[in-house]
């Protein structure tokens, strides 16, 4: 029997992607409030821009690895010894930018933990309201690229110092970690 599944995750077609398809079984669009796994998201997303997901869910691991697992009280005590071991670790993008955004952002990530008790916490200040299902017939041509409130979170965390969040990446962002639910109808995950 086939289970359905939104058409991006990699399961159907020639040539399956097992590691799209475990993402999208088991990570996207489930809500989380650790602040290191929302970290890890948003540094992610941050480095996918101009590459394809499936990219950096290959170098998932090596990015752990280079960034000291994501926690931003770690990663925002990188130096230029940590910025030029990065810029030469095959396993992960390099690009100088996307990483000094990345240091940049666990900095101001670790304020808003302060400010807000966590970063998740601040997260709800944005967004409060709990994601909602698409509706029954929508297809996935109807999947915005941003809306209103990923335009609010980036606005918001680029006057907090933050780097590459644009509407765009803020609502990869938020689909990543349950923000939004974008599951398509058909979807064995969609809550309809």
């Amino acid at each position: 029997m086939t289970v359905g599944r939104c058409p991006w995750a990699g399961a159907d077609g020639p040539r399956p992607d097992p590691l799209m398809t475990a993402y999208h079984d088991d990570e996207w669009g489930r809500p989380t409030t650790d602040d290191v796994e929302l970290f890890e998201r948003l540094v992610l997303e941050s480095f996918q821009a101009g590459l394809s997901w499936s990219t950096i869910l290959r170098k998932r691991e090596a990015f752990r690895v280079a960034f000291r697992g994501f926690d931003p009280a770690v990663v925002a005590l990188f130096d230029e010894a940590d910025r030029a071991r990065l810029m030469t670790d095959a396993g992960i993008v390099r690009n100088q930018a996307k990483i000094d955004a990345s240091i940049g952002n666990a900095i101001a990530c670790l304020a808003l933990s302060r400010e807000f008790s966590g970063f998740g916490a601040y997260l709800r200040t944005i967004v409060p309201e709990p994601a909602r299902s698409l509706p029954a017939r929508v297809g996935s041509g109807v999947i915005p690229a941003s809306t209103p409130a990923s335009a609010a979170l980036s606005k918001d965390l680029q006057g907090r110092g933050f780097r590459f969040v644009g509407p765009t990446i803020t609502y990869a962002f938020m689909q990543s970690v349950g923000l939004v639910d974008d599951h398509l109808p058909g979807c064995f995950r969609y809550r309809g």
